[in-house]
């Protein structure tokens, strides 16, 4: 992986010596992304730099080096990213006599490029990617992000300068311009656990959508188009086969998507949580592996949130090389400081912990991991699409006078009596993490509407216009809604493959392996997996309260049924404990009144109201505050 930096300088508002310096700038920022070797490309006829950090993972001579220009002299490319198909591209360009000079998928990308025009090479790549493109004869700059998002790119104009980045830190290098914060943002942020895009913590930048091509003309205008939409797969009529055909189609894609992402020129190992995902990737992983696959786990002492001692015993009969490390209270401390950094703007998914550390642990072997997100959204494994299923065929033919009684009572319960009532619950039949799930499930049980269920679910706070202070009202998501041809869990799975995935799932993989200089591939979301999986009926995905019935019927031929039947858990912390015990003076040095009013940007009544009812029990509010909390670290780094 990579880091990529740019400045599109049309009307000369800096020296050449001034732009190239920003550009260095920028690029030193990202550096983290590419320790292996840095380069600079600029043209001050246009005003035209790029910077680019390389990680080396395949060709790591300089023949891989960028910016790289293409053999005709037209291109001039900074990518970041793998492209899983490249031997194969190599093999077809061969036929219109390209040759070579080095073995880098940089080089297959910039010759596909001139070969067959962008958006034909762009429909050509099997992988993850976020470029930018310079072309000399049309005098046009041009962004392209993967189609699903795995690599982030950031773009922003600032009067008659237009610039780019991997990360958003790069633009503080940026003379002459002022970032402002989006107060939209914010209550994103505190909705969702993320900033979804096109928005960013400051306003006048913008990450790129995933699928997208983003051009600025000679003259700076810029044109938005989509080279690939999820929602344009949704509406295709797909006949499929019976099940057992389907599934055998599915498995040879998964199959041949982890190959193709096992091919690598430093060592590579995999992420093992003990989840269904991720031992579905280390099985097929091991089995193309002629030694034992380097596996990485991550542990809790709270056995509600540790998956470790599974993932153990997955590794052990798998017969991986497997090392977990366990987290402790100091290390959860010490993290805390680091992930302004590492996020670069404000992001408050809780597992972004563990994810970190269990990156951390795999990069003293390894430089490259497979990891199991995304198995999720292709083929229903949230708890919230159980839920939907469930609840649209049982829970709503009870009365709603009964269920807002119901749904009151678990909402006065403190939640550590409710902890209490669950832990009289043999271990084997009380659900991970209960209490809290039992508190969401309360939230919707006396709502009729599907999406409103559904946006309830993925909500931290219901209404952030009552904490955040300024700017009217506005939609969250104004594009969410629910196709009424089509089922609510497959509803759910777009809308979160559009939205989740990348602002999430993906954006907490990317920071945390990247400052870290890790590479991590995600095999599960390749796009032809996505392309076949998507329209699947929903009895191909839930099976007998239990999602993802396509990957348990592939893993029961690698593990025994105990390792695969069992309750979702999730790769999260025990966030709640940590804030009333090793993070309490921390989140009150945050969350302080005179901090709060200071800054201007939250109501303090309300935050004031919560902190005090978490610290003493009578309430978890852990996912309200942590996007507080993280909004707060960022601001005061």
């Amino acid at each position: 992986m990579c880091g990529i930096v740019g400045v599109f300088d049309r009307f000369n508002n800096f020296s050449t010596e001034e732009l190239k310096a920003t550009v260095k700038s920028m690029s030193k920022r990202v550096s983290h992304r590419g320790p292996d070797s840095s380069g600079i490309w600029f043209d001050n006829n246009f005003g035209i730099s790029i910077g680019h950090e390389r990680l080396s993972i395949i060709d790591l001579s300089e023949r891989g080096s960028q910016p790289m220009i293409s053999s005709d002299q037209r291109y001039i490319i900074a990518y970041n990213g793998e492209i899983y198909n490249n031997d194969d591209l190599r093999k077809e360009l061969a036929k219109y006599k390209v040759n070579f000079r080095g073995n880098s998928d940089t080089e297959t990308l910039l010759e596909s490029i001139r070969t067959w025009g962008l958006e034909k090479a762009l429909n050509k790549l099997i992988g993850m990617f976020a470029f930018a493109l310079w072309d000399k004869k049309n005098k046009t700059l041009q962004l392209i992000r993967d189609r699903v998002g795995i690599k982030p790119l950031y773009w922003g104009r600032f009067g008659q300068i237009f610039a780019f980045a991997s990360e958003i830190q790069s633009f503080e290098e940026i003379p002459r311009i002022e970032l402002s914060i989006n107060r939209e943002a914010i209550k994103s942020l505190l909705k969702y656990n993320y900033i979804p895009s096109p928005l960013s913590i400051y306003n006048n930048i913008y990450k790129l959508d995933p699928g997208c091509i983003l051009t600025i003309d000679s003259v700076g205008n810029n044109k938005l188009e989509k080279f690939w939409d999820i929602k344009v797969l949704s509406n295709s009529a797909i006949s499929y086969k019976d099940v057992i055909q389907t599934q055998e189609e599915i498995e040879k894609l998964i199959i041949d998507s982890i190959k193709r992402r096992m091919i690598s020129d430093v060592p590579l190992g995999a992420f093992l949580s003990g989840g269904i995902d991720s031992s579905l990737v280390v099985a097929l992983m091991q089995k193309e592996s002629i030694k034992p696959i380097k596996t990485f786990t991550i542990g809790f002492s709270n056995k509600d949130y540790n998956e470790a001692t599974y993932a153990k015993k997955i590794a052990e009969h798998l017969g991986t090389d497997h090392t977990e490390h366990y987290i402790t209270d100091i290390e959860a401390l010490e993290i805390i400081n680091k992930l302004p950094y590492i996020f670069d703007e404000p992001f408050a998914d809780v597992s972004q912990i563990p994810t970190y550390f269990v990156s951390e642990l795999a990069k003293k072997s390894v430089s490259v991991v497979l990891s199991g997100d995304g198995g999720d959204e292709v083929f229903a494994g949230y708890t919230r699409y159980l839920w939907s299923n469930y609840y649209s065929k049982k829970v709503r033919v009870i009365p709603r006078i009964i269920r807002t009684g119901i749904s009151e009572i678990i909402r006065r319960t403190p939640p550590d009596i409710i902890t209490k009532i669950f832990n009289l619950l043999p271990n084997k039949i009380r659900p991970p993490q209960a209490s809290d799930r039992l508190i969401k499930l309360a939230s919707i049980l006396d709502i009729d509407d599907q999406l409103i269920v559904y946006n309830s679910l993925i909500s931290q706070w219901q209404n952030p216009d009552e904490i955040v202070i300024g700017n009217e009202e506005k939609k969250f998501y104004s594009d969410i809604s629910f196709s009424r041809s089509k089922s609510n869990v497959y509803n759910m799975q777009i809308l979160d493959i559009i939205n989740y995935l990348p602002n999430d799932i993906l954006t907490k993989l990317d920071r945390t392996s990247m400052s870290l200089s890790l590479e991590a591939r995600v095999p599960l979301i390749d796009h032809r997996i996505i392309e076949s999986a998507i329209n699947l009926p929903d009895n191909m995905k839930i099976h007998k309260g239990q999602g993802k019935k396509i990957l348990r019927d592939i893993l029961s031929k690698h593990l025994p049924d105990n390792f695969i039947n069992r309750p979702k858990q999730g790769f999260t912390v025990p966030l709640g404990d940590w804030l009333r015990g090793p993070l309490i003076e921390w989140a009150e040095d945050m969350l302080s009144e005179e901090k709060i009013i200071k800054e201007g940007f939250f109501e303090p009544n309300t935050i004031k109201h919560y902190w005090n009812e978490h610290k003493l029990g009578s309430a978890n509010r852990q996912n309200q505050l942590w996007g507080i909390l993280m909004f707060q670290s960022w601001i005061t780094k």
